[in-house]
């Protein structure tokens, strides 16, 4: 049976295929054994790209905000290797789409560790001019990391893609957050972009892929909360 254990941080450590983890408040996965930080789904540059395909003017601060959450955990944790699970960028051309100084801090973040680029179906390509590897998918201490998820079920699959979300009973009705979703063979992360939104993970593209009614680690805000099926409502 998948249980998780509250952590000092406030977030939750779980077996996802007899592997430790700890799913962060933030929406990141720490394997602390790597010293890796693992996050999915930042869509930087979202806000540029939908002003210019669509006409919608949104803020233009979301690779800023996300940037700012990713280096908070960075320096809480000093990783050696920081992975991104996939569509870290909206669109093929949002790396050229970035500020000077965003960029830069991108570079910062190499300094002294590995970066990891896992591809998505929105940055097929990976990043072109900043430092790091990129990859299909990557194996690590007993885990696959790819950033969708394969069919059926996967144990030990690491993935993202499918940004979602828990909608919970609570005191005042109901709210809805972004979660991680695990069954203990395999687990999904929330997206970790500002802008990016969420998928009831009652929706039918979830269906498929555990072998047993899945747990959610809700965010909020300084801690990561546990729920249970029983407690999952759909939009």
């Amino acid at each position: 049976m998948t249980r998780f254990q509250l952590s000092d941080c406030g977030g939750l450590t779980v077996m996802v295929s007899e592997r430790l983890v700890l799913l962060r408040g933030s929406g990141a996965l720490w394997l602390e054994a790597e010293r890796a930080l693992v996050v999915a789904d930042l869509h930087f540059e979202k806000g540029s790209s939908y002003a210019a395909r669509f006409g919608q003017m949104l803020p233009p601060y979301d690779t800023r905000e996300t940037l700012t959450r990713l280096e908070a955990e960075v320096a809480a944790l000093t990783p050696a290797t920081l992975i991104f699970l996939g569509d870290s960028f909206h669109d093929g051309a949002a790396e050229e789409r970035l500020a000077a100084d965003d960029a830069d801090r991108l570079r910062a973040l190499a300094v002294g560790r590995d970066l990891i680029w896992a591809v998505g179906n929105h940055d097929a390509d990976g990043p072109r001019a900043l430092p790091g590897q990129v990859i299909d998918e990557l194996s690590i201490g007993g885990l696959t990391l790819r950033h969708e998820p394969e069919p059926g079920v996967q144990p030990g699959e690491v993935a993202g893609h499918l940004h979602p979300a828990a909608r919970v009973t609570s005191g005042r009705g109901s709210v809805r957050k972004r979660c991680f979703v695990t069954d203990g063979q395999r687990l999904i992360l929330p997206a970790f972009g500002a802008y990016t939104g969420g998928l009831n993970i009652l929706d039918q593209a979830f269906s498929n892929l555990f072998a047993a009614p899945p747990l959610a680690g809700a965010l909020g805000g300084k801690r990561v909360h546990a729920v249970g099926p029983r407690s999952l409502l759909p939009d």
